[in-house]
């Protein structure tokens, strides 16, 4: 167990592709699955690895953030030594860099017993063993590891992504940008190994140089002057930086194997509860291949979809290839395909939404599809 640990969260994620799901919430704590949301994800890796020291760099409007994590009682880091901490949570939006947010909050990293720490970003899902990422980095004595994943160029979920070119010896010779050209490249995961000392170092040698912004930039513009090792990741891993990513990634979920991958017994992901009834299925309902929340009254059809708490689907109504946050309401002969509702969306009777399964059709939250104003929308 990783007790001389602490984890570091850096929510300065790019979020431009996301915005109609972004506008009142960060990246990290975007719905998904259902019940979770993205950032359960990097905390249950965390505390699955015995960390039990975590600090969350939140530049942006955060306050859907705080309300999921809250002091961090799901992942058992609401204690009296060490804990969770939220740094610069508010509404506005500042222009700051984690870097700044680290060196406004150096008393946290002052402060903590730890002497090792793994600084990693929200957005890439995935279930990995941070236990082992470290003894790779300790055995090897570099100044930081890097982990990353071995991707084809099959889709352009991992595009503008940085890459890494390795020797042999797992060295990292170089960093790149994936624009699509090659088959196969490996792809950073941005989860950083690195001693407390080094962070500290690196923080204040950005604040003296004033060319970096962020930790990630500053340890990419210095390959050649650390000793910076690369771990490979091979389990199975989704990026949400586009909402295309997002819909795909959600899609994956619905794939038993990825399932029990990533919701393995062994490390599982913690979330906060919401304690509801079971959901209602009527007679006339239909449901295939889809993941239903508690909560939820269902009567119409549900094919290959994701469905939130608290969700009515009347009678007669469709939803294929869809995600439906908390709360929705889905009126009798409606017909979503290839959609994405935020909550508290209402979809009146007989309205038509279609998206593309590659470009989904986002209603933001508390819209409301009145037929008379919209009868159909389709996208192509």
């Amino acid at each position: 167990m990783l007790t001389n640990y602490l984890g570091i969260v850096s929510l300065t994620e790019n979020e431009s592709k996301l915005k109609s799901l972004t506008a009142t919430r960060p990246l990290a704590s975007i719905p998904i699955f259902g019940r979770y949301r993205v950032i359960d994800f990097v905390l249950s890796n965390l505390v699955n690895a015995g960390i039990t020291n975590v600090g969350i760099l939140a530049p942006t409007k955060s306050r859907s953030l705080i309300d999921h994590v809250g002091t961090g009682k799901p992942w058992d880091l609401n204690r009296k030594v060490d804990g969770l901490y939220i740094f610069n949570y508010s509404y506005e939006p500042p222009s700051i860099s984690d870097i700044k947010l680290l060196k406004s909050n150096m008393e946290f990293l002052l402060r903590s017993r730890k002497e090792m720490v793994i600084f990693t970003s929200s957005y890439m899902i995935c279930n990995i063993d941070f236990e082992d990422v470290a003894k790779f980095h300790e055995e090897s004595g570099a100044d930081v590891t890097v982990v990353y994943k071995k991707i084809s160029n099959e889709d352009d979920l991992f595009l503008d992504l940085p890459t890494l070119m390795i020797d042999q010896n797992s060295n990292v010779m170089g960093v790149g940008k994936n624009i699509g050209r090659r088959t196969t490249v490996n792809i950073s995961l941005d989860m950083f190994v690195l001693s407390k000392e080094f962070l500290i170092d690196c923080i204040l040698t950005c604040l003296e140089n004033g060319n970096c912004t962020t930790f990630r930039d500053f340890i990419y513009k210095n390959v050649q002057n650390i000793n910076l090792k690369a771990y490979e990741f091979k389990g199975y891993v989704g990026c949400i930086n586009s909402i295309s990513s997002y819909f795909k990634v959600s899609m994956d979920m619905l794939n038993v194997d990825i399932q029990r991958e990533l919701f393995s017994e062994e490390r599982p992901i913690y979330t906060k509860s919401n304690d509801s009834p079971p959901t209602r299925y009527f007679s006339t309902c239909e449901v295939e291949n889809s993941f239903v929340s508690n909560g939820c009254l269902i009567a119409g059809k549900v094919k290959n979809s994701i469905i939130s708490r608290g969700v009515v689907i009347e009678k007669d109504a469709i939803v294929e290839n869809s995600i439906i946050f908390s709360k929705c309401i889905i009126k009798s002969g409606a017909i979503l395909k290839n959609v994405i509702l935020d909550k508290n969306v209402v979809i009146d009777e007989n309205a038509t939404l279609i998206g593309h399964n590659k470009n989904p059709l986002v209603m933001e939250k508390q819209s409301f599809i009145n037929l008379s104003q919209l009868k159909e929308v389709k996208r192509v």
